[in-house]
């Protein structure tokens, strides 16, 4: 059992940035809500937090009533399967213009996938489809570079790890003076800290929050888009191989699992995938000084 990261009351706005009828087809798939995976964290990390769910993608979204910024200490960002750079999808252009408020209004951030592409986007960045297809499941080898050294981000992580991911579009270039702090062979950039004078944005393009059952869930949901682009053979195979992520998430010390799935502790170990997150929180509790 991890000690929590902070007791502070904490409150925090959890923005499920995913349209109504793909949260409605979580449901059919047997795939955990997305911003049920922040409140997991929240709730074993930061116990005395208080966490409200807002849904950014929707034509009446509004913060909860009588609410407004300045009441939430931090927003997290979950990802999405909308397209950042779609501008006249108004389930798109509302997400640009909350997020671009939270930015000039001083506001802190932490988003993963489409996180980081919201940022870069706000920011005057390019976001397009990766040239390298879909990165799904687990992206390998990512590489801390010497920018991330400095960053609190991603303080106590491996300079080299996996972490899941699902994603078709990529960050291609980031705005004036945001650096990347590393990425891999299928994603230049994974990960990026964005700065508006008080305001700030840490975003991942792979899913720290995720473990092997939630991306076994995910990935047994995608099966047929896997097949289609050449991932598996079938269905079956989608089906046996997020069988075998979740007996390992049942069984983390299958010495015959992890070698059939090769992963490691940066997979496996909360400890390890969670960093990002951990240091967030200790962000957020510094900014406001709050027990």
């Amino acid at each position: 059992m991890q000690s929590p990261v902070t007791t502070a009351k904490l409150r925090l706005c959890i923005v499920n940035c995913y349209p109504k009828a793909s949260r409605k087809n979580f449901e059919l798939s047997n795939v955990g809500q997305p911003h049920d995976l922040f409140r997991e964290f929240l709730s074993q990390q930061a116990p005395n937090t208080s966490s409200e769910i807002v849904f950014v993608a929707d034509p009446d979204f509004s913060l909860p009533e009588g609410k407004s910024i300045g009441d939430f200490d931090g927003f997290i960002w979950t990802g999405s399967d909308l397209t950042v750079y779609h501008v006249d999808d108004p389930r798109v252009s509302g997400q640009i213009e909350f997020a671009r408020t939270l930015m000039n209004s001083g506001a802190a951030s932490f988003g993963s996938c489409w996180g980081i592409q919201m940022a870069a986007q706000v920011g005057g960045g390019e976001v397009a489809v990766n040239p390298n297809g879909r990165e799904w499941g687990i992206a390998r080898d990512i590489e801390l570079n010497d920018a991330a050294k400095d960053s609190p981000m991603l303080a106590g992580k491996p300079t080299k790890f996996d972490a899941f991911i699902m994603h078709l579009d990529e960050v291609k270039s980031l705005p004036q003076g945001t650096l990347s702090l590393g990425g891999n062979a299928h994603t230049n950039i994974q990960a990026a800290v964005f700065e508006n004078g008080n305001a700030t944005f840490w975003g991942t393009q792979y899913h720290p929050e995720y473990n092997l059952h939630e991306m076994g869930r995910l990935i047994a949901a995608r099966a047929v888009a896997l097949v289609k682009e050449g991932h598996f053979a079938d269905e079956d195979a989608v089906a046996s191989y997020a069988a075998d992520m979740q007996a390992l998430y049942a069984n983390p010390d299958s010495k015959e699992l992890r070698e059939r799935l090769n992963v490691g502790d940066d997979i496996i170990d909360p400890q390890i995938r969670q960093v990002e997150l951990r240091n967030w929180l200790r962000f957020i509790e510094s900014r406001v000084g709050r027990t």
